[in-house]
This record gives C-alpha cells, sequence and structure tokens, in this order.
C-alpha cells in the first residue's frame, strides 16, 4: 500500500505544486513547480512530493460523513 505524504482538498481541476507548502514563497529543494489536473477519478498524486489534490465533490471525495461500501 502506498502512503500519500499530504492530501489538499480544492474546487478546482487544475492546481499548481512545488512541495513547499510550508516554506513560503519558496520551492522545496530538487521539486519544480508543476501543473496537476484532476480528471474523472477525481484526484491528482504529484510525481514529486506524492501529494494528493482531491477535488472536492468529486468521486474520490470521501468524507466521515459517507456510509462505507457494502463487503
Amino acid at each position: 500500500m502506498d502512503l500519500i505524504a499530504e492530501t489538499v482538498k480544492t474546487s478546482k481541476r487544475r492546481n499548481v505544486c512545488d512541495g513547499a507548502s510550508d516554506i513560503p514563497g519558496g520551492y522545496a529543494l530538487g521539486h519544480p513547480r508543476v501543473w496537476l489536473e484532476i480528471d474523472e477519478k477525481g484526484y491528482v498524486d504529484c510525481g514529486y512530493c506524492d501529494r494528493r489534490f482531491i477535488l472536492i465533490g468529486g468521486p474520490a471525495d470521501i468524507t466521515a460523513d459517507t456510509p462505507a461500501a457494502a463487503e
């Protein structure tokens, strides 16, 4: 199972990632600024830092209020 470093919920399908959410105005070392497009799955993962962007209200937006699928 892959671990996701950070999850960001967003209302935009196109998002930018530079790996530096905790570095004001800076890029994380070795992580260029990249634009990521959320597709029909409802999420996209950054290939550099594994940050996952989830479209709010999309198919991958699962909250605690959503009942679990039957097994």
